[in-house]
């Protein structure tokens, strides 16, 4: 195993003459009319897992303390000299679960040292460019994601470095925060061991009136790595009008990883319930107003009647008075 102050020195040595440079081999041509755009890989023939036919990302273990070696190669097939800035970064997990880069490296990013940060390389070359990890003493096992990032011409290019640490490794995983709304059931999910997860979900609603849904298990389009949460949902759409149900989500992954999360969800159709109490409502107020009219009208009927008699017997008795004067 190297030693981190024998391989810096070596490193510092390989300066002036590391960077490979391949002028034409294994360049593809432009096609006509078309500007060629360069691109950043692994060397076929480096890392701790070399591959003669290529090597999709960059693969690297060892114990705390190693100093791991390997090489990228940028290949320039345009016309013109190109100008490359390398770096390392931290791989990270946006909230929806995406891969992504952290701005500032604290991990595997900041491990990362190269021969040359910035390369020139003539037109329709390939330059293979060594760099090293050095993984610290006192870092944690498990899997460290990083990226090597390629920068020319306003264009960021980059290829993953799987780093694992030697050591105890812990795969678990836990679902969160389960709610169901806008037929959608959305949820967390937390990767709480130190390995990268792959999860695998399935989902079970059962309610009064029976089982509301059943979806097998199947692989999620998420590489969730150590320590991160993610915020994710399902689509819901044959959700029931009617029902109180209990939904479940179960989650699995590789290494034994295995999490569990339930929520329960009240399904009432709002709309044919305001519907049918405007209704009601209405339909009571019409009643009613019917009601009071018809009394209103009996009583003004009641009413003549007894001012018509009223009138009747007032005629007949003043007759009777005129007449006794008159006699």
């Amino acid at each position: 195993m190297p030693s981190s102050h024998r391989a810096r020195a070596r490193l510092r040595a390989l300066c002036g003459a590391a960077v490979l440079l391949t002028a034409g081999a294994g360049v593809p041509a432009a096609a006509a009319g078309t500007a060629p755009a360069w691109s950043v890989s692994p060397s076929a023939g480096g890392g701790t897992r070399p591959a003669q036919d290529g090597r999709p990302y960059f693969y690297a273990e060892g114990v705390p303390g190693t100093v791991l070696q390997d090489k990228v190669a940028v290949t320039n097939p345009g016309g013109r000299p190109l100008t490359v800035r390398l770096r390392g970064a931290d791989a990270d997990n946006t909230g929806t679960g995406a891969l992504s880069l952290r701005e500032r490296s604290t991990d595997t990013g900041a491990w990362i040292t190269f021969a040359r940060r910035e390369v020139k390389i003539p037109a329709r070359t390939r330059a293979e460019v060594p760099f090293t990890v050095t993984v610290p003493a006192d870092a944690t096992p498990g899997d460290h994601p990083g990226a090597v990032v390629a920068s020319a011409n306003g264009r960021d290019s980059g290829v993953s470095v799987h780093l694992r640490v030697s050591g105890p490794t812990l795969s678990a995983l836990t679902v969160e925060r389960v709610r169901v709304t806008g037929g959608r059931i959305s949820y967390d999910l937390v990767n709480r061991g130190n390995t990268v997860l792959t999860p695998r979900l399935a989902v079970r609603a059962d309610g009064v009136l029976g089982r509301a849904l059943d979806r097998r298990p199947r692989t999620l389009p998420v590489e969730l790595l150590p320590g991160r949460r993610v915020t994710l949902s399902e689509p819901w759409k044959d959700a029931p009008a009617l029902d109180s149900v209990r939904v479940r989500l179960t989650v699995t992954a590789g290494g034994g990883a295995h999490g569990e999360a339930t929520t329960t969800k009240r399904f009432v159709p709002w709309a044919a319930v305001v519907g049918t109490c405007a209704v009601i409502l209405a339909a009571g107020g019409a009643a009613f107003w019917f009601v009071r009219r018809r009394r209103r009208a009996n009583g003004g009927n009641d009413g003549s009647s007894e001012n018509s008699e009223h009138g009747e017997n007032s005629g007949n008795l003043g007759s009777q008075e005129i007449q006794g004067s008159w006699s």
